[in-house]
Order: structure tokens, then C-alpha cells, then sequence
């Protein structure tokens, strides 16, 4: 079976390793073109189907001899499949949009929705919201339009969820966000207040915009659980086979699952001495993901740490941490990450690790953990008290799991593996 993805930039797709690696496809190929190849390239197809992703999603509409009724009303087509001589087209993203919703416990019935963005995938999130029950869909746009608003007037509109369908946000301009969730936080009126975040966007895993969710105390999901969905109802087309509700969503979280621990680290954070290098070291062992420790790392490159902060300050050591930090996470995926304790001090590393990361603070007591006089930064009981004090804050807004109080490596290795992190 040949298959493929038609799109105009496709360098960061992840569809190729989806349905080669994971679903099995021997021959599916990411294909490039122009706004001026479209046509002819969907009414010469040559395989037996392809996804299609931005911006061609409305412009393949017009080359199909069959599209079915959920794509005709959203007015996009994501799903081309050859089929009795002729060539059908559905959306599929609206099956891998509404199961991400569902799958984040999201009740948008009778609830205020606004969508980021207008294009193809605005107007599936827009059929999503309707069948979902939504009372109330709101379209932002760059500029206010026919049937959007304004992002300056976006803040104004006491949304309870928001979906972001535009691309802002995505590798490698991972530090924007398309909006400001502060002006949507109404704690003295929690009936209007945001309760949860949707983005689309699935590279980096943790855009800007959900790690602000999650600094908020917001619910928040990326679009990678979306992509493996969609594709999984795209190869039901591709096929011609029949599955039940229930087994295609076995295979949408088993895609999910197996992307997820290619593209995502493991990374422990917490106090000098509470066991990240120790925990991380069993964990990597338990699951087959490389490891790595930031502060091993930086040794190669500074030397001895002790000694390094000793001669050239603390400042100078942060510095050479966060380009450690920088060039550990330009290039590694699916490890396990054991950081130095003052490492998620920065925001900017905090990004760094939070992007394409799970992060998981390991919480001992101080009585649990080894005292170690030849750090210089806690090497008096007093030292390391204040710095828990400053720290802890810091660990448990950036964690995404805390683990507390365990005896040993395995024991904090099995309630990570409890908590579905692997």
C-alpha cells in the first residue's frame, strides 16, 4: 500500500513515523508542493491514499469525486483515499479533535468556546464544539473579519475553553504564544472563568501556550494525542477495514503512547541529594530509554563543579548549565534527564526541559536525604535549608507529577509507571 501526506512545508511532520514505525506502512512518503501542484497532483493520484494537512486542507475540495457529509460541512478535507475508481475525501481530524476533548475530560455542553485561528482546522474545531454541545463559538482572527473577532477584543469574551488552531507556537518559534490566558482567569466569578486549553499544535509537545496553562493551575492538552487519532481513523479509510469505537481508541492511545515515549523525556527535578540521578538511572534501566544527568554533562565541559563555582561564581555556573541544558535538549528524545537541583531555577531552562518533557520532582523529606558538606551551595544544614525554602515553590509549579517520601529507587519508579507516565 502506498500512502503519503501532501502539504507545503513538511520538515517536522511526525505522520511518516507514525504509520511506517508504529502502524506498519512500508511506503508513506511526505510530499511537498506548491499552491500551483495541488490540483494536479490530487486528480493524478498515484497511491492509495494521503493525509493532508495545511494549507491545503479546503483547496483539495474541488479535484474529489466523493466527499463525505462531517467533511462537506465543515468545508475541509484531510483524508483522501482511492476507492472504486474514485477518489474520496472525510475529515478525520474532527474523530482525533473530539477524542482528545473527550480523552482530557473537557465539558464544553453549554460552555463558551473561542477558537484560535480561521483556517481548515478552525472550522473542524468549530463543527467539534457544535456536536459537543458548545452554547456559545467564538473565531479569533489577526484582524476582525466576517465571523471572527479581533485578538485585542478576544480578551473580552469570558471564554470557559480555548483551542488553538493556528500554528503559532510550533518548532522552531516555540517561545510565542498566540495569546495571553491572564485576562481569561476570573476567580471571583468561577462560572465565567477558563477552565481548560487545547492546542493543536503537537512539536514541541508543551508549547508556550500550555506551559502558561499550567503555570495557571489551567487543564491543558497538546495536539499530539489528536495526530495519533486522526491517523488512526485515516488508515481505517486507507484500508477499507471496519472497527468498533472501542478498539479504534485502543489504537489511537497505543499510537499515542508509543510517540509519546519516542518524542517526549522523562525529567527529574528536586533537591541536591534526593535521588534523581539514583531514581533516573533504575527508571531508564526499567523502560530502555537512554540516560542522561545534566550534572554529568556539565562536568565534561566545566570540570568538577565544586571547584568550578568556587573559582567563578554561581552566575558563571548557571550560565554553563542552561547551554548544557540547551544542547541536551536540541537532541535527545525519549530519555530519562536527571537535573542538577537549582536547574529549573531558570525560566529559560524550565522551557528547555518543559517542551518535549515530563517532569516528575521527586519529594523527600530532609531527614530522607544525604547530607553532602561538599556542595558548595548547601554545604551547611542552614545553607540547605533556605535553599528549599526558595526552591520548593519552583518544583511544584513545574512539576507535571510529584512523587513523595519513597524508601527506595523501585518504589519511585512504580508510581511513576502507576501514573501512566511511561
Amino acid at each position: 500500500m502506498k500512502l503519503g501526506l501532501i502539504g507545503e512545508k513538511l520538515p517536522h511532520s511526525y505522520s511518516k513515523e507514525i504509520f511506517e514505525n508504529i502502524l506498519g506502512y512500508p511506503a508513506y512518503d511526505l510530499i511537498e508542493l506548491k499552491p500551483e501542484e495541488v490540483g494536479d497532483f490530487v486528480a493524478h493520484l498515484d497511491r492509495n491514499g494521503v493525509n493532508v494537512t495545511v494549507p491545503y486542507k479546503t483547496a483539495v475540495l474541488p479535484y474529489l469525486d466523493d466527499v463525505t457529509d462531517l467533511a462537506r460541512r465543515i468545508g475541509a478535507v484531510n483524508t483522501i483515499w482511492r476507492a472504486d475508481g474514485k477518489l474520496h475525501g472525510t475529515n478525520t481530524d474532527y474523530y482525533g479533535l473530539s477524542a482528545l476533548l473527550r480523552r482530557a475530560g473537557f465539558d464544553l455542553a453549554g460552555k463558551t468556546v473561542l477558537i484560535l485561528g480561521t483556517g481548515g482546522t478552525s472550522k473542524t474545531a468549530a463543527a467539534v464544539c457544535a456536536d459537543l454541545g458548545a452554547a456559545r463559538i467564538v473565531k479569533v482572527s489577526r484582524t476582525e473579519r466576517e465571523g471572527a473577532i479581533s485578538y485585542g477584543a478576544a480578551a473580552r469574551v469570558r471564554a470557559h475553553y480555548i483551542i488553538n488552531t493556528t500554528p503559532c507556537g510550533m518548532f522552531p518559534k516555540t517561545e510565542v504564544s498566540p495569546i495571553d490566558l491572564q485576562p481569561f482567569l476570573h476567580p471571583e466569578t468561577p462560572s465565567e472563568t477558563l477552565l481548560g486549553v487545547a492546542d493543536v499544535v503537537y512539536h514541541p509537545i508543551h508549547t508556550a501556550l500550555i506551559r502558561q496553562a499550567k503555570e495557571l493551575g489551567i487543564p491543558a492538552v497538546s495536539g499530539l494525542y489528536m495526530l495519533a487519532a486522526q491517523a488512526v481513523a485515516a488508515e481505517r479509510y486507507f484500508t477499507g477495514r471496519t472497527a468498533d469505537e472501542a478498539e479504534t481508541a485502543a489504537c489511537a492511545e497505543r499510537v499515542y503512547r508509543a510517540l509519546r515515549g519516542k518524542k517526549s523525556n522523562l525529567v527529574l527535578i528536586g533537591m541536591p541529594a534526593s535521588g534523581k540521578s539514583t531514581v533516573g538511572a533504575a527508571l531508564a534501566e526499567r523502560t530502555g530509554r537512554p540516560f542522561f544527568d545534566t550534572d554529568e554533562e556539565l562536568t565534561k565541559q566545566i570540570g568538577p563543579i565544586a571547584a568550578f563555582i568556587r573559582e567563578n561564581g554561581e552566575e558563571a555556573f548557571r550560565n554553563a548549565e542552561t547551554e548544557t541544558i540547551r544542547a541536551l535538549t536540541s537532541r535527545v528524545r525519549g530519555a530519562v534527564v536527571a537535573t542538577g537541583g537549582g536547574a529549573v531555577l531558570r525560566a529559560e531552562n524550565r522551557r528547555m526541559l518543559a517542551e518535549n518533557g515530563f517532569l516528575i520532582w521527586l519529594d523527600r523529606e530532609p531527614e530522607e536525604t544525604a547530607f553532602d558538606p561538599t556542595r558548595p551551595l548547601s554545604d551547611t544544614r542552614e545553607k540547605r535549608e533556605a535553599l528549599r525554602r526558595v526552591r520548593e515553590p519552583i518544583y511544584r509549579a513545574a512539576a507535571d507529577l510529584t512523587v513523595q517520601n519513597f524508601a527506595t529507587p523501585e518504589e519511585a519508579c512504580n508510581r511513576i509507571w502507576k501514573e501512566n507516565c511511561l
